[in-house]
């Protein structure tokens, strides 16, 4: 995205004029695409009406122009792939902006879907979650530019190593497709030297098995690199187990353990919380709500695993480690539980609530965390 076409400018005789002038309160709905933003608006609670599609930079001057003559700006867009610029934009202007989850619109009778009824249905929530209806709107916490950094290096690391997972089972089933058959690492070491020695192996597979090898070991190579980057993010101690590369990706997919208030927070966050069906007094509980962020909940699931070898004592996977549970389902349900109680745990350390001995937990310096 060309960042030069997107500044919004400021300027010292907007705010001015909005002291003039008093506060009138504009609500805007910006439905985010790539070159554009469509607007949707409600003055003063009154009737909600489009104001058009605009570049990036004409919404900046239509932001300035309203600004001047006096309008108290709050507004929402929808998190995505268009990210946190433009949030930061408008706050630097004074403008009260929402960054919100992603919501299914136009489900209506009508089944009708346009980036001008998407629009208009964000101001209308942004409406309704201003005058206090809290679910409305899910809000999304924007992350410092800092922790945006550091997040983007955590997730370029896992997409390195999802594409060497893919040009490994491309050199994989190409072997398979002509009955050839190899372990898991057939490109490194003793499986690629038996490889090379295969009389059934003709030229041309060779020729292309050797380009998928290479760009393998080139992503291998580059993914180890970015590993001891996110490991150094870690605190310098941690519970034995816990591992550096998981505690700085749990840290910044969190947008810090700083920004939670309470434990239910944290919980939520994580998408582990059971889903609930319930009505006249009976129901039960269900699957996972799923409603967090994915890798947050891959991380804890993969802590608790290691926890049960390195800190059987530890309350929340006592029982898992002791093997008192036979039942695959039954496992499985007192890992999630296991894993949504570590990371309120891991919150309640961080923000000095407690101490690792209160919690059961052996502390080491990450050089030493498996």
């Amino acid at each position: 995205m060309n960042k030069s076409n997107q500044t919004i400018s400021s300027s010292g005789g907007n705010r001015a004029s909005v002291r003039q002038h008093g506060n009138r309160v504009l609500k805007l709905g910006l439905d985010m695409h790539y070159r554009q933003v469509t607007v949707a608006m409600q003055e003063e609670g009154g009737r909600i009406k489009g104001a058009g599609k605009m570049s990036h930079q004409a919404f900046g001057n239509w932001v300035n122009k309203k600004l001047a003559e006096g309008w108290q700006i709050e507004s929402c867009y929808e998190a995505g792939a268009s990210g946190y610029w433009l949030d930061r934009q408008l706050v630097a202007l004074g403008v009260k902006n929402l960054v919100v989850a992603p919501k299914a619109m136009g489900q209506g009778g009508k089944q009708q879907k346009t980036d001008r009824r998407d629009s208009a249905e964000l101001v209308d929530s942004l409406d309704r979650y201003l005058r206090g209806q809290d679910k409305a709107l899910s809000v999304v916490a924007v992350p410092s530019v800092e922790q945006e950094e550091k997040r983007a290096l955590i997730r370029y690391h896992r997409q390195i190593m999802a594409d060497r997972g893919r040009y490994e089972a491309r050199g994989k089933g190409l072997l398979c497709a002509q009955g050839l058959e190899v372990g898991g690492r057939w490109w490194q070491g003793k499986g690629w030297r038996e490889l090379n020695s295969d009389p059934r192996l003709k030229e041309w597979i060779k020729e292309q098995l050797e380009a998928w090898r290479q760009k393998v070991l080139g992503a291998e190579a580059e993914q180890k690199g970015l590993r001891r980057r996110i490991e150094a993010l870690a605190p310098a101690i941690l519970p034995k187990g816990v591992g550096a590369y998981s505690a700085a990706v749990l840290e910044y997919e969190m947008k810090g353990w700083g920004r939670f208030n309470n434990r239910r927070q944290v919980a939520s966050y994580t998408g582990l919380c059971p889903g609930i069906h319930q009505s006249d007094g009976r129901g039960k509980e269900g699957s996972i709500n799923r409603c967090g962020n994915r890798i947050v909940r891959w991380s804890l699931v993969e802590m608790v695993w290691r926890l049960m070898v390195w800190q059987p004592h530890y309350g929340p996977v006592r029982q898992l480690a002791a093997g008192l549970v036979r039942s695959k389902r039954a496992k499985r349900r007192l890992v999630v539980k296991a894993a949504r109680r570590l990371a309120i745990d891991l919150w309640r350390l961080s923000s000095g609530q407690t101490t690792a001995e209160k919690l059961g937990l052996v502390l080491q310096s990450n050089g030493q965390s498996k």
